[in-house]
Order: C-alpha cells, then sequence, then structure tokens
C-alpha cells in the first residue's frame, strides 16, 4: 500500500457531490486510509483522495513552504486536467478542526475522485486483460495529446541538448551512493558513457526534432500504473491518464519520444515486451513519428535509470517500512539493469517484410498481426499518403484510379517517404513491416533494396483472395471512413495494372490465402518467416 500506484487514485462517476467541498479537516484526514510515497501523503476515502504534498526537499523538487505546497497542487490540478479533466476535482484548504469555516488552512490538499484499482494498467497486465486494443488506445490518445500540447517559448532550451544532459549528470550524481549496490563499477559507467556518449553524436537530430515541434509540455511520468480503463466503456472513451510531473517544467517539457519510451520501458520492465513494441509501432503510426526510433532506446535507457534512482531513495528511506525499503531495493537493481539493457543492440538481426496484394486482399491486418509477431515497426502507405496530402488519416483523398494524390508522381512520393520512415525504425535494430501494395516491380524492387542496404533479409508477404472476397470486403467498408480510399469502382483497374512479383527469387515470397481466420494465416507465415536466416551480431 505504500507504493507510488496508490497516488495515482482517481474517480467515480460525476454527482457523487464530491466537487461540493470547500475544505477538509485533519480530523477528517487522520480516520482514512493513508498511503504514503516519496514525495506525498495520500489519503484514500470510499470516493475521493486528498493528495498532500511531503514538507521535502529532493533537489529536483522543493515544498518546504505552504506557498509552494499550494503552487504544486494547483500545477498538478490544472496539468492532470489535460489527460483526465474529470478526476482532478481541484485543490482544497486543509484546516485543524471541524470548526472549518472559521479557520486559516494548514495545508494544501489536491481533491481527487477515485477509481477503481481494478481498472488501473498495471493490475490490467497482470490480470492479463491488457492487450492491443488498450495500448492502441494510449497510442492514439498521446498522438492527439502531443498535437495540441503547448510547445516551448523559443530559446527557452527546455528539449534541447544541454538540458538532457544535465538530466543524465544529476542522476547519476544523485545515484552515486547506491548505484554500487545493484550495478559493478563496469556496468556504472558504461551507462553514464553511453547516454552521455548518444547526446554528442545526435546533436542535430535533437535539433531538428526541437524545431519540427516534437518537443512539448508532455506527461513526464507515462507508466501502466498512471492509466486507467473506465469499465464498461469502449478503450478509447474510457481512457484516463493520471499523475504527470507538475513539480518540475524540465522534466515534463522534453521530446514526445521521451514519454513514449517511458511507458515502453515501463510495459517492457513488467514482462511485456511484445506490448512495448506494439505500443511505439501504433504511436508512430498514429503521429507520423518514425523518426523517435532513432531516440527510443536512449530514452528507455535514461527512463531506467530514473525510476531506479527513485526506488533506490526509498530503499534508504529509514521513515519507510522495512518490507517497502527491501521490495524497492530489489527493484532498483531491476531498473539499473534494464538501463544497461536498453543501449545494447539485439542480438539478432532485424528483418524487412513487404505486405502486398490487391487492394481489400487484407494487407493491413495481416501486417499487423506479423508486425505484433516480430516485435517490430509497422509502415502503412495509405497514412503515409495522407500524410504527405495533409490531411487525417480517415480523410478520403479518393479521384478517378491512378490520379490526383494516387498519380505515379504522388505514389512514387509516397513509397519514398515508406521506405525513408522503414530505415529509421530498422536502424534501431528494430524489424519492419511496408505494408502497401506493391503492385509494380520498381515498388518492391525499393523495399527489397531498404533490406540490401542495411544487410537484413527480406521478404514479400503475397495477401491473396477470391474476387467476390475483395468484392465484399469493399462494399462492407463502403458506408465507414476508413484509412484506405479504395473502392468497388477500383478493382478492375487495379487487377489489370497488377505486375506478379516474378522479378523476385522464389524463396523471397511467401503466399498466403487470407480467407481463413487470421489466427491461422499469422501462424503459417510466423512458421516460414522463422526459417529465414537471420545473422546473429557480436554486442
Amino acid at each position: 500500500m505504500s507504493s507510488t500506484r496508490q497516488e495515482n487514485a482517481a474517480t467515480h462517476p460525476s454527482g457523487d457531490g464530491a466537487a461540493g467541498r470547500r475544505c477538509v479537516s485533519l480530523d477528517e484526514l487522520a480516520r482514512l486510509e493513508l498511503v504514503e510515497t516519496h514525495i506525498s501523503r495520500v489519503f484514500l476515502a470510499e470516493r475521493e483522495v486528498f493528495k498532500l504534498k511531503k514538507h521535502v526537499d529532493l533537489g529536483f523538487l522543493d515544498f518546504t513552504t505552504p506557498r509552494r505546497r499550494l503552487e504544486a497542487c494547483r500545477a498538478e490540478v490544472e496539468l492532470n486536467r489535460r489527460l483526465a479533466e474529470d478526476v482532478y476535482l481541484g485543490v482544497l484548504p486543509v484546516v485543524d478542526a471541524d470548526a472549518r469555516d472559521s479557520h486559516e488552512p494548514v495545508d494544501w490538499a489536491v481533491h481527487m475522485r477515485r477509481l477503481d484499482d481494478a481498472c488501473r494498467g498495471d493490475r490490467l497486465l497482470a490480470d492479463g486483460a491488457l492487450g492491443w486494443r488498450q495500448i492502441d488506445a494510449v497510442a492514439e490518445a498521446l498522438a492527439e495529446f502531443h498535437r495540441h500540447a503547448a510547445r516551448p517559448e523559443p530559446g527557452h532550451g527546455l528539449g534541447g541538448v544541454a538540458t538532457i544532459e544535465r538530466n543524465v549528470v544529476e542522476n547519476f550524481d544523485q545515484a552515486e551512493g547506491w548505484l554500487d549496490e545493484s550495478l559493478d563499477a563496469a556496468e556504472a559507467r558504461e551507462i553514464e558513457q553511453w547516454q552521455l556518449r548518444f547526446l554528442a553524436d545526435n546533436v542535430g537530430l535533437i535539433q531538428r526534432r526541437l524545431e519540427q515541434g516534437r518537443v512539448c509540455e508532455g506527461h513526464g511520468d507515462l507508466r501502466l500504473e498512471h492509466l486507467y480503463f473506465l469499465a464498461d466503456r469502449p478503450a478509447r472513451q474510457g481512457l484516463r491518464i493520471v499523475d504527470c510531473v507538475e513539480f518540475n517544467r524540465r522534466f515534463r517539457v522534453a521530446d514526445v519520444c521521451a514519454d513514449i519510451a517511458f511507458l515502453a520501458m515501463d510495459l517492457t520492465w513488467n514482462g511485456a515486451p511484445l506490448l512495448a513494441e506494439r505500443f511505439l509501432s501504433s504511436y508512430a503510426m498514429e503521429s507520423n513519428d518514425y523518426d523517435l526510433y532513432a531516440l527510443v532506446d536512449f530514452y528507455e535507457s535514461y527512463r531506467a535509470f530514473v525510476r531506479g534512482k527513485i526506488a533506490a531513495l526509498v530503499a534508504h528511506d529509514a521513515q519507510a517500512p522495512e518490507a517497502v525499503r527491501e521490495r524497492s531495493a530489489r527493484d532498483a537493481r531491476r531498473y539499473f539493469r534494464l538501463a544497461v539493457a536498453s543501449e545494447r543492440r539485439r542480438l539478432e538481426a532485424p528483418i524487412v517484410v513487404a505486405v502486398g496484394g490487391l487492394i481489400a486482399s487484407g494487407k493491413s491486418t495481416v501486417a499487423r498481426r506479423l508486425a505484433e509477431h516480430l516485435g517490430g515497426a509497422v509502415v502503412c502507405a495509405d497514412r503515409t499518403r495522407k500524410h504527405l496530402a495533409g490531411v487525417a488519416a480517415r480523410d478520403s483523398l479518393a479521384d478517378a484510379p491512378f490520379s490526383g494524390a494516387y498519380s505515379e508522381e504522388h505514389t512514387r512520393r509516397t513509397y519514398d517517404e515508406l521506405i525513408r520512415r522503414g530505415r529509421a525504425a530498422l536502424r534501431s535494430g528494430r524489424p519492419v513491416v511496408l505494408d502497401a501494395s506493391f503492385r509494380s516491380a520498381e515498388l518492391r524492387r525499393a523495399a527489397r533494396q531498404l533490406a540490401q542496404s542495411e544487410g537484413v533479409p527480406f521478404r514479400l508477404v503475397l495477401c491473396e483472395a477470391p474476387r467476390e472476397t475483395l468484392l465484399q470486403r469493399l462494399a462492407a467498408r463502403a458506408d465507414r471512413a476508413t484509412v484506405s480510399d479504395a473502392g468497388e469502382e477500383l478493382l478492375d483497374d487495379f487487377v489489370s495494372s497488377w505486375q506478379p512479383p516474378e522479378e523476385l527469387p522464389g524463396e523471397e515470397v511467401l503466399r498466403v490465402d487470407t480467407t481463413g481466420p487470421i489466427g491461422e494465416v499469422e501462424r503459417r507465415l510466423a512458421e516460414q518467416l522463422a526459417l529465414v536466416p537471420r545473422a546473429v551480431g557480436t554486442e
């Protein structure tokens, strides 16, 4: 009960009268269940939560005066309402007696509604109930959140190399006395040197992302225990994300990848690496940000080290119960070792899989399932085309066959960007699945050249289905907005322009009938891809 998980507390449906409160008394708080973290005291009522800041100065935060605690409470409510508006009710004065109206505040509390812990992300994962649907909902919500989040003022320095380097050095300085309990001296030096060397080697990339608007007022503490999925609602509508960093803007204003890598790291730490990769892939797809793959391993290592530092802080807190200190010491060791592992190259080389076929042949479904199995990124031609045209993924660009946004010129630009995005993910050491029709030898050749230039295997998965099945699928999606613009009227033109993949070696083409259950399709493809020789690295 002393874990930060309980601090997240959150909500019941509105209408319970809690929002009408004017204050809360110390007497009332004393009767509630208390949960303590390294920076807060959290009092849990049946439907409400009252969160008070501890009177501490930890260097990266200072809650030692009433004014600073009030400012932190106000910031916590304002910032967290961005992703959980109905959870954060306001800031309440804490008074010293039941005769509340006649007393000055002795402190301040963040007032929240309480959520059912059974709906929390880490609980759902432990229960086997956190899957692709929830992970995709989080990716979609965060892509939208980051798109609209405030950008820092010009010349601020936040999100730049100097600020990130300061954070890294500060982490190691604050954890210096504890590292030898979890890592040997060589491993500790390896993490610090690698993180600092990465920053020195990638100044240009980090600056470009700053200029491209990829630095924003993010969440700053995106972990499973801060995700809630309200029961009896679709995953996206029921999602609430709580407990962002309010106490230090330097930790909150960062590259969007810093947010995304935090949750990916936490999923891996909790034993779900394939869910972590699915999350990265879904976010990259929703945000059209595949360049984040060049940064994600650095930020995962950085975030793991941050969590190790905090766990070590609790492990050395003499006021914490012994069981809490022992668990925190174990957690610190695991986090620090994950920080080492995040920067080491994967042993198995990646692969490029191009998933092609006629319209409505099941390419996108197969591509997503293959990427799930491989733990890789999906790059979708339809989404890429829409992004280049400046429209949303489900906005239509339909025109006459192979004209307008689907002309040869626009198609060439789309595939060029498809390959560029694939290369960005591939160079992070991850498999890449390219989702496009690949209807011509020229387009397939570009995908194969990507694999050859990066020294990895290539396979074309050719999705096939009878004409009547294709027509049924096209008719079924005609009345709803989809990423693909292809309709029944385009099928004949598409068939007539299709070039069979005769230019490829036979062993590089895997044909699959998509009329069967998708699970069986995935199983057959997985068996065939498992036979593809994959080089083993030396690191």
